[in-house]
C-alpha cells in the first residue's frame, strides 16, 4: 500500500513539472510576442507612400580625382641647390623658374663656347674676304681653307647650343600654370640627384573624375553622358558631370579587361577638390519622367511574381516593375496609384 502511494505521488509531481514547463513555454511565447508586436506598433513596420516623378535607371562605378596637368619636376643633373623661388601652395605661371642648381661651371663652359663661337665667326668672315670673287675659278687651296673655317664655326655653334642648353637645364621651369604641391628641398645649398623629384605641380584646372568600366559596363556609355558624383570626402554632396573620354584600348596591368572613362567635373567648387579623393560616379543610363515609384525594399516577390502589401501588411498587391534605380523602381499596375500606402 505504502509503495502505491509513492508510485502515485512520483506520477503527480512529473504532471505538476510538466504542467509548469508548458506554462514557462506559454509566458516566454506571450512575452516575445508582445515584444513583437509593440515593435511593430512602434515604427519598425515601415511605410511608403507611392510617389510619381522621375526614374533613373543608373550605372555606378567608383573612381578618384586625379589631374591630367600634374607632374613632379626634377632636375637633368646632380647638383647643389642654389636658388628654391616658392613655397608650397603658391600659384606660379608657366614658364616662372621654379629653381637652379648652382651653375658656376656650366656658366664658364658656356662663356668659353660663345667666345669660341665668335672666334670661329670672324675667321669665317675673312675668308670668305679673302675668296670673294672667286666663285667660279675658286682654287683648291681656297675652297679647303673655306671648308676648314666653315667647319670650324658649325663645331663652335654646336657646342655654344650645347652649353646654352646645359646652363638651361639647370633651372626647373613651371611646365604649366599650377600650384606648388610639394618641395622635397625647400633651401639652397643641398645636394640633389637626377633621380630624385624637386616639385611636384598641379593643375587644378585639369582636374577630373576617372573610372574604370569592364567590357559589359563600357557599351553602355556615351561622350557627353550625365553623371552625378559623390565624393567619400563630402557623402551629402552631388556634384555634376559629363563623360570627355572612353578609352578605346584596356588598361594594363589590370585583372580583366577594363576601360578608362573620364569624367569632366561641370559643376564644383576646386579649390575644396583634392587630388586622390575617391568616390562613386552614377552614369545616367535610361531616365523616365511622370511615372508611379517607390523605394526597392518594399518590393517583395514569391513564385508567383512581385508584389506589394498595399494598404496593410496582409493585402498582397501583384505589379509589375519597370525602370530599377538605386533608390527608386517604377510601378506598372493599374490597381496602383500616387498616394497610396505600402507596407514593407
Amino acid at each position: 500500500m505504502e509503495t502505491e502511494n509513492k508510485a502515485s505521488f512520483i506520477k503527480r509531481l512529473f504532471k505538476i513539472r510538466r504542467r509548469i514547463i508548458i506554462l514557462l513555454i506559454i509566458l516566454v511565447a506571450g512575452i516575445v510576442g508582445y515584444r513583437y508586436f509593440t515593435s511593430k506598433r512602434n515604427g519598425e513596420v515601415k511605410t511608403s507612400r507611392v510617389y510619381r516623378g522621375s526614374v533613373r535607371e543608373e550605372l555606378i562605378l567608383s573612381g578618384e580625382i586625379i589631374a591630367s596637368e600634374h607632374a613632379n619636376l626634377n632636375f637633368l643633373y646632380s647638383g647643389e641647390l642654389d636658388y628654391v623661388g616658392v613655397v608650397e601652395g603658391q600659384e606660379v605661371k608657366k614658364g616662372d623658374v621654379l629653381a637652379k642648381l648652382d651653375s658656376t661651371n656650366a656658366n664658364q663652359t658656356y662663356l668659353q663656347a660663345e667666345a669660341d663661337l665668335r672666334r670661329y665667326d670672324t675667321s669665317l668672315d675673312k675668308t670668305y674676304d679673302d675668296v670673294q670673287g672667286h666663285d667660279k675659278d675658286e682654287s683648291f687651296t681656297q675652297r679647303e681653307t673655306r671648308v676648314v673655317a666653315e667647319t670650324n664655326r658649325d663645331k663652335a655653334y654646336r657646342a655654344f647650343v650645347i652649353a646654352q642648353e646645359n646652363l638651361s637645364n639647370l633651372s626647373l621651369k613651371a611646365p604649366f600654370d599650377g600650384v606648388v604641391t610639394s618641395i622635397t628641398h625647400p633651401f639652397n645649398g643641398i645636394n640633389t640627384t637626377l633621380t630624385e623629384s624637386q616639385i611636384e605641380i598641379v593643375n587644378p584646372n585639369s582636374i577630373y573624375f576617372t573610372v574604370s568600366a569592364d567590357q559589359t559596363e563600357v557599351t553602355e556609355l556615351k561622350l557627353s553622358q550625365a553623371v552625378n558624383i559623390i565624393l567619400d570626402s563630402f557623402p551629402e554632396e552631388e556634384l555634376q558631370g559629363e563623360i570627355s573620354y572612353i578609352s578605346y584600348t584596356p588598361k594594363t596591368g589590370e585583372v580583366g579587361t577594363v576601360y578608362e572613362v573620364k569624367v569632366r567635373l561641370t559643376s564644383v567648387d576646386i579649390k575644396k577638390i583634392r587630388i586622390g579623393m575617391s568616390g562613386d560616379a552614377k552614369f545616367i543610363l535610361t531616365e523616365k519622367e511622370n511615372v508611379l515609384f517607390l523605394p526597392p525594399e518594399f518590393i517583395n516577390s514569391d513564385n508567383s511574381g512581385k508584389y506589394l502589401r498595399l494598404s496593410s501588411p496582409k493585402n498582397k498587391t501583384f505589379i509589375e516593375t519597370g525602370l530599377e534605380g538605386e533608390e527608386k523602381v517604377e510601378i506598372n499596375s493599374d490597381k496602383i496609384k500616387e498616394g497610396d500606402v505600402v507596407y514593407d
